[in-house]
Order: structure tokens, then C-alpha cells, then sequence
């Protein structure tokens, strides 16, 4: 069972880390897609200032770069079996916010909204996945044999 789990987990892992990458060699068109989404609250106007002076880049090319950064280093560190359960938490709370702000299906009308809906319950599997790889974590397993089923 061991090695199914960590092919498994692998294979999963894959999903988030080609994700990230495509958002970081497509920053503008992440930028373009998060600005024409998210709005930033007035109460964070002026440390939205602050980030997009001190980096010379607007807040939605920021926002990009730190989405697909942190993608890519949750898929590889959920591949490589480091920190599982706190990486499947952080994620489970990252799609969690992008479905509610990116895929707003209740916003639009029934026949428009189909694709939005199936965009949405993707996320929620993939969420449940994360419960899964969060519930089995990385702990130790005294009663089977390491990669027994090979």
C-alpha cells in the first residue's frame, strides 16, 4: 500500500507544480486574469502601493508571481514527502479563496455558468484529495512493511 500511496501522491503533486509553472512563464496573462477578479480593499490600498513601489511591478503581476511560487513549491514539497500535512492545509485554504473569488458561478445565470460549476466542483474534489493526503501525512507506519506491496 505504501507505494501505491506515494505514486499516488506524486502523481497528484504533478497537478499543482505544472500549474504554478504555467502561471510564472504566463505572468502577464495571470496579472490580466487576477485584475480583471480581484479588486484590493481599500484598507489595503496603501500597502498595495508600498509592494507594487518597492518591486516596480503592478499588484496583480505580484499576486501572479506569489501564486505560482507557492504552487510549485506545494506540489514539490508534497511530492518529495516534506511537510505533507501542513502544505495539503495551506492549499486546501488557497483553492478554497480562488474558487470563491475566480470561479464565482453564482454570480451568473444558469445555462452561462455550467463551465464555472464544473471548474468549482473540481476544486472541491481536489480539496477532498487534500484531506486525504492531510489525513494520511507523512507519519511513520510500524505495522506495514515499507513498500510491501511491490
Amino acid at each position: 500500500m505504501p507505494a501505491l500511496i506515494t505514486f499516488g501522491r506524486v502523481l497528484f503533486a504533478v497537478l499543482f507544480i505544472y500549474v504554478g509553472a504555467t502561471k510564472l512563464f504566463a505572468m502577464q496573462a495571470t496579472a490580466d486574469f487576477i485584475a480583471g477578479k480581484l479588486a484590493i480593499p481599500d484598507q489595503l490600498a496603501s500597502y498595495a502601493t508600498q509592494m507594487e513601489t518597492l518591486t516596480g511591478m503592478t499588484m496583480p503581476q505580484v499576486l501572479a508571481i506569489a501564486a505560482g511560487a507557492f504552487e510549485v513549491i506545494a506540489g514539490l514539497m508534497i511530492a518529495l514527502n516534506f511537510g505533507v500535512r501542513f502544505f495539503a492545509i495551506i492549499l486546501m485554504l488557497y483553492i478554497a479563496a480562488s474558487t470563491f473569488f475566480f470561479y464565482d458561478f453564482w454570480n451568473q445565470s444558469p445555462p452561462e455558468n455550467a463551465k464555472t460549476v464544473v471548474d468549482a466542483l473540481k476544486n472541491l474534489s481536489i480539496i477532498g484529495a487534500l484531506f486525504i493526503i492531510a489525513g494520511y501525512g507523512r507519519g511513520p507506519r510500524a505495522a506495514e512493511p515499507a513498500y510491501g506491496d511491490v
